[in-house]
């Protein structure tokens, strides 16, 4: 894989307030006049990075006015549920962070048909950065993902068909594993990104965590190991028990 710079943190918390630190690197330095896409993951890990971003250490650094906001994924479900990874970023980071939607780019998946959604999210971005989907790959300043206990990412899952995507940028994965069909970012789109960060921690992640940074795993069998940013940075910032099974 991608040669990544693994920051390993003695917690959860120590490792969200690394991966703050990142954020702000990526997001907060440039000119004013610049547009910095972001891309954010679901799941639980992110809960507390999004709200030390809403903390003024953090927010005075960044000048969000000029930040537009992406998913990695999303579940079929409305922007008010409970599991939508959309409503999670709301409530703790964008909501509280005063920011309109005009900041917001999201994934519908309330859609009934989520084929023609994935192609709405597809010419969405291709929008955003004045550019022909299908035919130049967007890349986004900063794309945030999370690590599954059995190996996904975003809502790339073991054995499942959007693993082989090799030229749409958005696709309705079916997961048969979950009984259900998500949204999700491929890899196309994810490699091509001027900076991947992963946040895993806990006990539960270590497994894993190992089987991604091993060199015979394959990405069948772990889909963040596909994961590679062919000319960004990749890092990982792990706890002390994410990182447990890790060798030197």
């Amino acid at each position: 894989m991608t040669a990544a710079r693994v920051v390993v943190s003695a917690d959860h918390e120590a490792a969200s307030r690394e991966a703050a630190e990142e954020f702000v690197r990526h997001v907060g330095p440039p000119s004013r006049q610049k547009v910095v896409r972001v891309v954010l993951s679901g799941g639980k890990t992110p809960t507390r990075l999004f709200q030390l971003l809403t903390e003024p250490y953090w927010r005075d650094r960044v000048d969000w006015r000029r930040v537009r906001f992406f998913w990695s994924d999303e579940r079929p479900v409305p922007p008010t549920h409970p599991e939508s990874n959309f409503r999670l970023a709301w409530e703790l980071l964008l909501g509280p962070l005063g920011l309109g939607d005009e900041h917001v780019c999201r994934m519908r998946g309330e859609a009934n048909d989520l084929d023609a959604a994935a192609r709405e999210y597809e010419d969405a971005i291709a929008r955003e950065f004045g550019i022909v989907a299908g035919i130049t790959v967007p890349q986004f300043d900063l794309v945030l993902l999370g690590l599954g206990a059995d190996g996904h990412t975003a809502s790339l899952f073991p054995h499942t068909a959007a693993l082989a995507e090799t030229k749409r940028w958005v696709v309705a994965n079916v997961i048969p594993q979950l009984g259900v069909t998500r949204l999700t970012l491929t890899y196309p789109v994810l490699n091509a990104a001027r900076c991947v960060v992963f946040l895993a921690t806990g006990e539960d992640k270590a497994a894993a965590v190992a089987r991604v940074f091993d060199p015979y795993t394959r990405v069948d069998d772990a889909p963040a190991r596909g994961v590679c940013p062919v000319s960004g940075e990749l890092v990982w910032f792990l706890d002390r028990a994410a990182a447990s099974q890790l060798s030197r």
